[in-house]
């Protein structure tokens, strides 16, 4: 069975702690429930939050991913 990296990003708010944890398989997931956690009323959550933590996944794309490159494939074997 093959590993998985797990990312994490977090945002501590006063006595609330909130932790999302995913992989790059869903990133763009992740993304979307940042919005809906801004989105929600009862929630502490805000949309500047929503936006600080999206740069933060944004940023941790692997660079093949991010500038649609291809993976490097070693032909040699």
């Amino acid at each position: 069975m093959a590993s998985r990296d797990i990312n994490v990003v977090a945002l501590v708010k006063g006595g609330e702690r909130y932790v999302f944890l995913y992989d790059d398989d869903s990133r763009a997931e992740t993304l979307r429930t940042l919005g809906r956690y801004a989105a929600n009323p009862e929630l502490s959550f805000s949309w500047y939050d929503a936006s600080v933590l999206g740069q933060k996944i944004r940023r941790n794309t692997p660079r093949s991913r991010r500038e649609g490159i291809a993976p490097r494939v070693d032909r040699r074997a």
